[in-house]
């Protein structure tokens, strides 16, 4: 018999996988769904909307910390836990941290995606190289008139750290 948590936890995934599902048979997106919690309530879900939106950025993980964010108006998910179909991608692990979410539950791994076709193992190939070597080429400029915003940033009353 499982423990009432893994229950919990097993319940939550099934919401994400459920999203996923729906989202390819209703024709709405790609195969991924995340769920976010916070203290045993789900406070945010979604699946893929990257085709529905024409938004590249619009992947369940992100759409769902977006709504999350909104509805608990705080940029700072301490305190919540994100239940995703998939392994996230690094474009999501980058906002999941910047959430500070507290744990992440996946179900399909990184390898699981690239063999229906989402590789991304090229994005964590690239950003191990150096910038000049990168296939998209990076070119700094005006970096000193962008340094201003920094250092009033640095001074400014109004700061917060996140």
């Amino acid at each position: 018999m499982l423990k009432k948590e893994d229950r919990e936890h097993q319940k939550f995934m099934r919401m994400a996988i459920s999203l996923s599902k729906k989202n390819v048979e209703n024709y709405k997106g790609g195969p991924f769904g995340a769920v976010i919690v916070k203290e045993g309530r789900v406070i945010a879900k979604s699946a893929n909307k990257v085709t529905t939106t024409n938004d590249p950025t619009a992947h369940a993980e992100i759409s769902t910390i977006r709504q999350a964010c909104k509805k608990l108006n705080t940029f700072d998910l301490t305190g919540c836990v994100i239940y995703t179909s998939c392994e996230p991608c690094p474009m999501c692990l980058g906002a999941i941290y910047w959430s500070h979410l507290d744990i992440i539950y996946y179900a399909n791994t990184k390898s699981d995606a690239a063999e229906i076709g989402f590789d991304d193992q090229f994005i964590y190939d690239e950003i191990d190289m150096p910038m000049e070597d990168r296939k998209l080429p990076v070119v700094q400029i005006l970096r000193n008139e962008a340094q201003e915003a920094f250092k009033l940033w640095d001074v400014s009353p109004m700061k917060i750290s996140y």
